[in-house]
């Protein structure tokens, strides 16, 4: 009998979302412990040398990193699917994660430097126009490239002040996106945050 996942967990981590989501939509049950940003235990720093959440522990084995993580829930727990059975939409998925840094850089500029809104913008406008004429960003269906970036698109509005609903298609998606109980609850967890 394997004993129940932990995962060591920030609220405002968008990172750490990816993971949550991931759990929900597949029911996999965890024991969440609250890790404080502003002030990391030594002991994370024995699970992830570079003291960053999210990491999941089961039986002593201990994986960090948000999208390694995700993947592994994937193939774990392979019901439901959140990659897609074609190739190609399969590979597309993969894709969507290899390049989430071109929108993830912008945004932690808006964030931290207050500076690189015009390139966060453009990035917003990208995804806007990649999600012309389709539901889900790796194809038919709903899944992990999906998941990779909504924590990001659900926080963008409260924390960099740009107004979404200027994108229509991503605005459509993020719609979509918020009928589903895991990313309903991660809206939630953004509200909370921002009151």
């Amino acid at each position: 009998m394997r004993v129940m996942l932990t995962l060591y967990d920030a609220a405002r981590c968008p990172y750490c979302a990816r993971v949550r989501i991931v759990l929900a939509e597949k029911s996999v049950q965890y024991a969440p412990i609250e890790i404080d940003l502003d002030d990391r235990p030594s002991w994370l720093y024995e699970k992830n040398p570079l003291g960053r959440v999210p990491v999941l522990e089961e039986d002593g084995f201990v994986l960090p990193e948000s999208r390694v993580i995700m993947e592994y829930l994937e193939e774990r727990y392979p019901d439901p699917p959140l990659l897609p059975s074609d190739p190609d939409e399969r590979a597309l998925a993969r894709l969507w994660f290899e390049r989430f840094d071109a929108f993830s850089q912008p945004y932690y500029n808006v964030l931290f430097d207050g500076r690189a809104v015009e390139e966060l913008e453009a990035a917003l406008t990208k995804l806007d126009t990649d999600l012309a004429g389709r539901s889900y960003l790796a194809g038919a269906r709903y899944g992990l490239a999906d998941i990779a970036y909504v924590p990001w698109i659900i926080r963008v509005g409260s924390r960099t002040g740009i107004d979404l609903t200027t994108y229509s298609n991503l605005s459509s998606w993020l719609d979509r996106l918020g009928e589903r109980p895991a990313v309903a609850r991660e809206l939630e967890t953004v509200s909370a945050a921002a009151r």
